[in-house]
């Protein structure tokens, strides 16, 4: 695997730095540095797909950059808002918001992707439409959820009025529920559908896709040193430069990882959520 390392000048000089950063977790003789990603499916199952890149991210920059997630998204939310991750893989909706406060910075994205939201129904209740579903009982993961829940709402608001939302953590949780047949629908991503497991995905069918918007954000938080932010961003587009990158990339369904800057999120902006 390419690998970008800092020289061992430059490498203390950046630590001496950032340990008089706020944030930075420390032990006895290294500085770790924390990558939250957004918990749209279960721990276990983030932390297999995620812990072999911010594996790889520290090899590839000398930093320790360790794997961290929360139990719920409303809770992802309070630790993106309190400053906790000093890296973080996070919705569009939610780093429209944590640009502004606490000023998480955009280094990365996938590239070439737009997100959309899918509403599913189970394969056994016939259902064709969105108007079907007025009145009836939906789920969705938070109410912060992007493409998940603010976009299929948005639509629902309009095509069924009057369905009740309940919350229920994650994606992988809307799609087990949708499935026993204890909401007539729920609203999920293409992504995390593809990557349940394939007897569920068979007890499923979307209904509903919505229209592409930017995909999810990799965001540095403004404390990070400009050195250390620099090297994670140009890791991670370097990481499918070999087949061993390639297959980490493609274990967490994407296919590999382009430059982004703040202002590619302004079509989603441009929706006015609130």
């Amino acid at each position: 695997m390419l690998v970008r390392r800092v020289t061992s000048t430059l490498a203390i000089v950046v630590l001496l730095f950032a340990c008089s950063q706020p944030g930075f977790s420390q032990t006895s003789d290294t500085r770790v540095l924390t990558f939250g990603v957004v918990p749209q499916q279960a721990s276990e199952k983030l932390a297999r797909q995620w812990v072999p890149l911010t594996t790889a991210l520290s090899e590839q920059t000398g930093f320790t950059i360790e794997f961290e997630t929360a139990p719920s998204i409303p809770e992802f939310e309070k630790r993106l808002a309190d400053g906790v991750y000093d890296f973080a893989y996070m919705n569009p909706y939610h780093f429209t918001v944590f640009n502004e406060d606490p000023g998480y910075v955009a280094i990365a994205r996938q590239r070439d992707h737009v997100i959309r939201g899918i509403i599913v129904v189970s394969s056994d209740l016939e259902i064709e439409s969105l108007e079907e579903l007025a009145g009836k009982n939906m789920a969705f993961p938070a109410p912060g959820s992007f493409a998940a829940t603010l976009i299929t709402r948005a639509f629902l608001d309009e095509a069924a009025p009057g369905y009740t939302a309940t919350f229920v953590n994650s994606h992988d949780s809307v799609y087990r529920a949708v499935a026993k047949g204890l909401f007539a629908g729920g609203g999920g991503i293409v992504r995390t559908l593809r990557e349940i497991e394939p007897d569920l995905q068979n007890q499923l069918e979307v209904l509903w896709l919505s229209p592409g918007y930017t995909g999810h954000a990799f965001a540095v938080h403004p404390r990070v040193p400009e050195a250390i932010r620099d090297s994670v961003q140009s890791a991670l587009i370097e990481m499918t430069s070999d087949e061993e990158g390639r297959t980490i990339v493609r274990n967490l369904g994407m296919q590999s990882f382009q430059e982004a800057v703040d202002s590619d999120w302004d079509d989603v902006r441009s929706l006015g959520i609130k």
